[in-house]
């Protein structure tokens, strides 16, 4: 059998062992922490239970088809149920809006809601719709280190099609020509914070994201995220994938422009095939020194972050759901902060996740597990303890004004 390594044992890991394994690779994934999933993790404490990492479900296929791909019913080891409410919106001037997952019943009410036309919203989400379409089987479903992905239908008719996929526009102004309510703008503006850009600086091509979640759909997994990559680790061990966790790979070994193997704090491997399941930037800097980098793309600004608060809150919010989200009124000035300042904004926009809605033990009776996040800048040094004080700070306040409680109680 022919050998191949898999550094990290992140989603990206695991399912990238797993298509290894079936074809007919011998796999050995190598993991620093001393478990699986990377940031899909999850803790437990005082009878809370929190989702660590990606809190956010589209496109389950790409889960259950790993199961299927080893002749496997993904429903005797994987289960999840789709939402009928995207995401809840909040305003500080007391506007809510629930985005609801069937696409009729989002555009009526976001009509009514923001005062657009309604054949506004709808030709906005058809064009999201045929950007993904031209793009995807290029970008999502093709290698692009080959030839033939450039040379395919596909990629000739989105070139073709160039001009509808409004790559020389940010997505604030894509948004502004289809509408004119702000708040609506700032709705789908957010969207370019999945890959941790601004929507005044990225292209209007973002716009296909919402996709996703609107044609796709948005859907929750029985036992929480955590069931993702826990299910999945099972699955890999069960088809003979071996995991050394609490181990970290140091260096890739390359011979004759040729890899051969890695080293790890434990061993050392000899391999046919390596798998880097660590970013791009930590991969040339740690594990290929010796290599030649490409340092045009490291220098690359880097995405935005997050930064994270887990609560127990001692009472329940009807008017909550499992996704919700708190605008802040100074949206541009938020990216401003966050991409120029490398700062947090005083008025930051607030997601707050709840599994406790679709899965009640993750909280005690009376309660709710509150998973909080705001955008945040890359790590430059910034005094981050003190910036985690003024933003817990500040993210309470916000939640208080708009829900019109004390939270700190």
């Amino acid at each position: 059998m022919p050998k191949a390594l898999v550094v990290g044992a992140g989603i990206g890991g695991i399912a990238s062992a797993l298509r290894l394994r079936k074809k007919g690779y011998d796999v050995t994934v190598v993991e620093a922490n001393e478990y699986p999933g990377g940031k899909l993790h999850a803790i437990e404490k005082e009878g809370f239970r929190f989702d660590l990492g990606p809190s956010l479900f589209t496109m389950p296929h790409l889960v259950t088809e790993l199961f299927e791909l080893f002749g496997k019913n993904s429903e005797e080891h994987f289960q999840y149920k789709q939402k009928e409410t995207i995401c809840n919106y909040f305003w500080e001037d007391g506007l809510r809006f629930t985005a609801a997952s069937k696409i009729d019943d989002f555009i009526s009410q976001a009509s009514k809601t923001f005062d657009e036309p309604h054949s506004n919203i709808s030709r906005y989400i058809d064009k999201n719709k045929k950007k993904y379409d031209l793009t995807a089987p290029i970008f999502l479903e093709k290698s692009l280190h080959k030839l033939d992905t450039y040379l395919s239908i596909q990629t000739l008719r989105s070139i073709f099609q160039m001009g509808i996929l409004d790559v020389n526009d940010t997505l604030n102004k894509t948004n502004k020509r289809f509408f004119t309510n702000p708040k609506l703008i700032q709705l789908f503006n957010r969207f370019a914070t999945y890959n941790g850009s601004s929507p005044y600086t990225t292209p209007g091509i973002m716009s296909m994201i919402p996709h996703l979640e609107m044609d796709f759909g948005t859907f929750f997994p029985k036992g929480g995220m955590h069931q993702i990559s826990l299910s999945l680790y099972k699955l890999a061990l069960d088809e003979g994938i071996m995991f050394n966790l609490n181990e970290k790979v140091q260096e890739i070994i390359i011979v004759d422009n040729q890899v051969t193997g890695a080293i790890s704090t434990k061993n050392t491997y000899k391999t046919d095939i390596i798998v880097s399941n660590m970013d791009i930037y930590p991969t040339y800097r740690s594990l290929l020194r010796k290599q030649k980098a490409p340092e045009k793309t490291l220098a690359q600004e880097r995405s935005s972050s997050a930064l994270i608060f887990y609560w127990g809150i001692n009472r329940e919010f009807p008017e909550l759901d499992l996704h919700n989200i708190f605008f802040s009124a100074f949206y541009e000035k938020e990216f401003n902060a966050i991409f120029n300042d490398k700062s947090l904004f005083h008025d930051p926009t607030v997601y707050i996740n709840i599994t406790s809605k679709d899965n009640p033990t993750d909280a005690p009776e009376g309660t709710e597990n509150w998973f909080v996040m705001i955008n945040a800048p890359g790590n430059y040094g910034q005094d981050w303890e003190m910036l985690k004080v003024k933003a817990r700070q500040n993210i309470i306040s916000k939640i208080n004004k708009v829900l019109n409680i004390d939270l700190d109680k």
